[in-house]
């Protein structure tokens, strides 16, 4: 599963910056790839524990 996400985060980011490149980018494209990728990223970072576990525990 996490390899899907590596692979839709890259896509996503490959995506924004060649529609940047373009001579006019198109918006919509931009905000539909940025939202990816940070649906990708916390769908990866909510894999990593908390550091302060102990504390959330309490």
């Amino acid at each position: 599963m996490r390899k899907l996400f590596y692979l839709l985060i890259m896509i996503a980011f490959v995506v924004a910056f060649y529609n940047q490149r373009q001579e006019k980018p198109n918006v919509i494209i931009a905000v539909i790839a940025v939202v990816i990728f940070m649906f990708g990223m916390m769908k990866l970072s909510s894999k990593i524990e908390s550091k302060n576990k102990e504390n959330d525990e309490q």
